[in-house]
């Protein structure tokens, strides 16, 4: 089977699909992916196909801003973005290559829309990978509007289309799946880029990481290091795509890196202090660990939300977020089991949702 992965050129947007595309190259299916040009060299670079599909989210955020001004708030600003600009170029880009690539099931990442739409208008089985949780019902609201568009006959929930490929674990799964037709439960399943690992603090280290979208904010990540330096444990530092030298000097119990093994430096944490982004959201849940997150945009306020209701983390936010309320509660997570304890008990769920391989066999027979 020919199958077409599709995502917006960012890590955060490339990555969650991976775990799927790698398991369907190793069963012996042919992967291609379309992505933005500054990903196509990184998607080749992995061992896939790829062709240059749709802009890149920062060249539509600028169009956005240019439209509506650049105080213009996110209803105006990020619905023109994910609803209109980035839609229609990953169409305008995708449809003269379709008859080329010919594939028989079209994977997109969930704000890839346009690639589910326009698979849809050729008849070709599509299906979303969930990447983040629903917009708020307002925000929705006004987002399905947008998005009818693209459809000949727009689906009950505009973003996911047909089908979907849910990872949230029950307990705290996301209700915008609800509305779509067909639903494939999915472990969540890290993506590691091959990078080394650094050299490790003691375990029970703390972590922090402002993930490959927002670390950019050296504001919060010098409170966060100033507050964390404080306790009486060390602190691994991951900036992924950030400078190091933007940080300036470090207190003697704190190590920086650039792009980490995710996956394997969580095994050793004691706690990990994050932006609540769903790849590091769900990676922290996975390893059994309590988190507190320091949100900054997007879906993260509804990840931190999520989280602290549940018992599994703590949040900050806004102004909220000074050094000692940072340090105050990664004390209180470090030392209280509870948090941990809930930790625990997802990870043991997502432990037993299916495999990638699982999955990509229900999709195969699926689209088929």
């Amino acid at each position: 089977m020919r199958i077409l992965f599709t995502c917006r050129p960012a890590y955060g947007h490339l990555f969650p699909l991976l775990p799927l595309a790698n398991a369907a190259r190793a069963a012996g299916h042919d992967v291609v992916f379309g992505t933005g040009e500054a990903f196509v060299p990184k998607v080749r670079e992995l061992g896939f196909e790829a062709h240059r599909v749709g802009i890149a989210i920062s060249d539509a955020e600028a169009e956005a801003k240019r439209r509506h001004g650049e105080d213009a708030g996110f209803l105006d600003v990020g619905i023109t973005m994910f609803a209109e600009l980035l839609p229609w170029a990953t169409m305008a880009d995708l449809r003269p290559l379709l008859p080329g690539l010919r594939p028989d099931l079209v994977v997109y990442e969930q704000s890839d829309v346009g690639a589910g739409a326009l698979a849809r208008q050729a008849g070709i089985p599509a299906v979303s990978l969930v990447i983040g949780r629903s917009m708020p019902p307002e925000v929705l609201a006004v987002a399905t509007a947008r998005l009818a568009p693209l459809w000949d006959t727009p689906p009950a929930d505009a973003m996911l289309g047909d089908a979907c490929v849910d990872v949230w674990p029950d307990s705290v799964r996301d209700p915008g799946t609800a509305a779509v037709p067909k639903v494939f439960r999915m472990r969540p399943t890290p993506y590691d880029p091959e990078v080394p690992l650094p050299l490790l603090p003691e375990d029970g280290f703390v972590y922090l990481t402002l993930g490959t979208v927002v670390f950019g904010a050296t504001q919060v990540l010098r409170g966060a290091i100033a507050a964390l330096s404080r306790l009486p444990v060390d602190v691994l530092v991951a900036l992924g795509p950030g400078d190091p030298a933007a940080l300036g000097p470090v207190p003697g119990n704190v190590r920086v890196a650039g792009f980490v093994p995710q996956a394997e430096v969580l095994k050793h944490a004691g706690l990990v202090v994050h932006h609540g982004g769903t790849g590091t959201v769900l990676g922290t849940l996975a390893a059994g660990l309590p988190q507190l997150v320091l949100p900054q945009g997007a879906d993260q306020f509804a990840n931190a939300e999520t989280l602290s209701a549940l018992g599994a983390a703590k949040a900050l936010v806004g102004d909220a977020i000074r050094i000692d309320a940072i340090e105050a509660a990664a004390r209180e997570l470090l030392d209280d089991p509870a948090a941990r304890q809930v930790a625990r008990g997802v990870a043991a769920e997502i432990a037993g949702m299916p495999a990638p391989e699982e999955v990509l066999a229900e999709l195969v027979s699926w689209a088929g």
